[in-house]
């Protein structure tokens, strides 16, 4: 892929650097060869220099005081790398905003680097280059979760101008991307989890709306997966969604948790609240879709295998995020006008839930052109930007004001009617369990995995995972 050949490269580039510098240095006195004498040479009598010498000379140029740079645009040829994603059009719309920005900064080359589209692996790959200190990289795409985990190797985008346009986005993401007084990522897009559905085989099989309990989507869901089947398209499945041992089964857990009043994991104010009864029940049930209503294996799947299901027209129902949807609506397509989104389901008795997503732009600490690196994470956030790829890929902005924006509400209308789903996501512990959120997040995750193929039930595993959670954490634990 290229992602990892490009990266393996860069990686190999900065070894040979430092080995380089570490061979390098003053040279040794040549010595003669094996079984030669050295030669003697005639001393070198230095001439006194004369008064005339001494005034042909000129002076030393005085040196450019160092730590300044140029301003983009100006000056040398600077080349700026983007560490970006790559799922849905992300990496496509990437590349355009570098192009644009490149055409107002002639001096300024922007290399977009293809990233691993999932989290664990992508987090892999930059504390690779933090613990070296490794200029290669300029701007990161940063997930919402990573800002208190990562705030050491990212500059302070206040002082390079945010400060004056933070006010233009969520409140709560800027302080989310806050750490210490320091804003060290500025919002990009956000996300929240939507239940995609067919309306045309919602119509078909007699249901007047979607789904407003998991119960419901499963009966839903077996309903219309059979009559598909019956139909002769053996292919077709009720509900896809992710299930995968990574982040976005942390996300699809969290909703069904949440939906069912079971808590967050673990609690704003330090309390590790997962081994509940409505936990436990919650994700019990989600285990009884595998292979009933979903594909055996849905606990393989991540975005894009989701999304390859759902937009072949295998499958009734799709959890997924909002740039599915400009994408469902493409020319090559099977579903076409045949689907729409709404909140994800509730557990009887709770609500709504959906996990709040997003990606940031944050500049390297080690980057040889902070200035000009944050330049072009502040222009690629600007509203502007935003609003091309709300358009073109139903990427959520971060900008209140793109929500009344006409035009993006004709390319993706549910930015409009479920604006409060977006408002309202539910935030992974990312904050209170930093730095550790990520060991956090995998103990979930496999948690949550083991009992989805069958090791143990919901109640053995969060048993376990609250204890390594105590371990990990030194936290308390009690109820949601």
């Amino acid at each position: 892929m290229l992602n990892r050949k490009k990266l393996t490269l860069l990686g190999l580039l900065v070894i040979l650097a430092l080995l380089f510098a570490a061979c390098g240095g003053d040279a040794e006195p040549t010595e003669a060869p094996v079984g030669e004498e050295p030669v003697d040479e005639e001393p070198v009598v230095e001439e006194e220099p004369t008064e005339e010498m001494m005034e042909e000379e000129e002076p030393p140029a005085e040196e450019e005081p160092a730590g300044e740079e140029e301003p983009a645009g100006e000056g040398e040829e600077i080349t700026l790398r983007v560490l970006a994603g790559n799922v849905g059009q992300e990496l496509a719309l990437t590349q355009a905003a570098a192009e644009r920005y490149m055409e107002a900064n002639p001096n300024v080359t922007v290399e977009v680097v293809d990233t691993p589209d999932f989290v664990q692996d992508r987090l892999g790959v930059y504390l690779q280059l933090f613990e070296a200190q490794s200029p290669e990289g300029d701007v990161f795409q940063i997930d919402v979760i990573w800002p208190g985990d990562l705030a050491e190797h990212f500059v302070d985008l206040n002082e390079y101008g945010a400060a004056e346009v933070a006010g233009d986005h969520f409140d709560a993401i800027i302080e989310n991307n806050t750490v210490d007084g320091a804003l060290v990522g500025i919002p990009w897009f956000t996300d929240a989890g939507l239940l995609y559905y067919r309306t045309d085989l919602l119509e078909k099989y007699g249901f007047d709306a979607p789904p407003a309990t998991w119960t419901e989507l499963e009966e839903m869901a077996a309903t219309i997966q059979e009559g598909e089947r019956e139909e002769g398209n053996q292919d077709f499945w009720g509900f896809v969604w992710q299930g995968n041992a990574y982040e976005g089964l942390t996300c699809d857990a969290l909703e069904w948790v949440s939906s069912n009043g079971g808590g967050t994991i673990v609690s704003p104010d330090g309390v590790i609240t997962i081994n509940n009864e409505a936990a436990i029940e919650i994700v019990d049930q989600a285990a009884g879709w595998v292979d009933t209503i979903s594909p055996p294996g849905v606990t393989g799947y991540g975005e894009e295998d989701a999304r390859a299901v759902w937009q072949a027209g295998n499958a009734a129902f799709m959890r997924n995020w909002p740039y599915a949807y400009s994408l469902g609506q493409a020319e090559d397509s099977a579903i076409v006008d045949m689907f729409d989104v709404s909140p994800l389901p509730a557990g009887e008795g709770g609500s709504p839930a959906a996990t709040l997503g997003g990606w940031q732009l944050a500049v390297s600490r080690y980057s040889e052109h902070p200035e000009q690196a944050a330049d072009l994470a502040l222009f690629m956030a600007s509203a502007e930007e935003q609003k091309i790829r709300a358009i073109e890929g139903s990427f959520n902005p971060t900008i209140e004001s793109l929500y009344q924006d006409e035009e993006v509400l004709a390319a993706a209308p549910f930015f409009g009617s479920l604006f409060d789903v977006f408002t309202n996501a539910v935030a992974r512990p990312s904050t209170v369990t930093a730095p550790q959120y990520n060991e956090t997040s995998t103990l979930f995750f496999n948690a949550v995995h083991s009992v989805l193929i069958g090791d143990m039930d919901a109640e053995a595993a969060f048993a376990g995972l609250e204890l390594d959670l105590e371990d990990l954490l030194g936290f308390e634990t009690g109820a949601p």
